[in-house]
């Protein structure tokens, strides 16, 4: 006879001692002389209660906790272990033993922590019960493969008035957080606009700086071109004047020069008249003239002499 499962199969009877234990597979059965019985390796999930359990604090909550075990078969120890333990019971029989002993290790864990702690916490909560029943069902040859809390309440109102000063707790901060953003708002806006108007007095000051420098460099610029200038009508008032002193020069060398031929034509003259006069005199030396001819002629000739 052959059998073939998703179990643990124990052989026993003759010629076996101890008996064979099988993780799924076939084996040859001998009716009459041995015998099987099964185990199921199936995940069983669990559901974990522990109803009104008073903390340290002593105050009393339910808590639901969700958890997975299985039968270990491909641990030689642990599968005869748990071939020991629960040989001949059913699936359900194996659940229940394995709920009791979970839920009795909640209900410990759960009066050595606080409701805060519990509550506020719950992965460190599920780590401490996976821990504690791990190390316990393991001797029974079953493996945890994960815990997780699944509820926390309470019939008091502990956790809704714990919830409500978290809530008034979260609402203080929240107004704190407030106030410090619009205060920091406030700050920054000023800090902000102090910034603002240093830059605009700082641009302010660059500006009349470059202003300045342009006024400087623009007198200075004007001042050379008066300079410049100046020096130029100096320049050109001296050269009309030498223009006009060299003309005054000239027309005073004109003058001279009018003045000389004057004089020489007036010398000429004197000259031509003395000669008219000595002409005469040798005429009056061959005829004799009236006294009073000779009185007119004399005075004639003083007259234009002293002009």
């Amino acid at each position: 006879m052959f059998s073939k499962s998703l179990c643990v199969v124990s052989l026993s009877g003759c010629g076996r001692s101890p008996p064979l234990m099988i993780a799924g597979g076939r084996v040859f059965v001998i009716p009459c002389f041995q015998q099987i019985q099964r185990i199921s390796l199936n995940t069983l999930t669990l559901n974990v209660k522990s109803d009104k359990v008073y903390t340290r604090h002593g105050v009393p909550i339910s808590v639901t906790g969700i958890a997975q075990v299985k039968i270990q078969g491909q641990n030689k120890e642990m599968l005869a272990a748990a071939c020991q333990m629960f040989m001949g019971m059913s699936e359900v029989e194996i659940a229940q033993i394995a709920l009791e002993t979970l839920e009795g290790h909640q209900r410990a864990i759960i009066a050595h922590l606080t409701v805060e702690e519990i509550y506020q916490d719950r992965k460190k909560f599920s780590d401490q019960v996976f821990k504690v029943a791990s190390s316990d069902l393991v001797n029974m040859g079953i493996g945890v493969v994960s815990y997780t809390l699944k509820d926390v309440h309470d019939d008091q109102n502990y956790l809704s008035s714990l919830g409500k000063a978290r809530t008034a707790q979260v609402q203080r901060d929240a107004r704190i957080g407030e106030a410090q953003f619009k205060r920091d708002a406030v700050i920054r806006e000023a800090h902000a606009m102090q910034e603002k108007i240093s830059a605009q007095y700082k641009n302010e000051i660059e500006m009349a700086k470059a202003q300045r420098d342009f006024e400087l460099k623009k007198a200075a610029y004007d001042m050379e071109v008066n300079t410049k200038k100046a020096e130029s009508e100096m320049a050109y008032q001296l050269q009309v004047a030498k223009t006009k002193q060299c003309i005054e020069e000239e027309k005073m060398q004109v003058q001279v020069v009018e003045r000389t031929q004057q004089i020489t034509l007036q010398e000429q003259e004197i000259t031509r008249r003395e000669k008219e006069l000595e002409a005469k005199k040798l005429l009056s030396s061959t005829k004799r003239e009236p006294w009073w001819t000779c009185c007119w002629r004399n005075s004639h000739w003083l007259v234009h002499l002293k002009f």
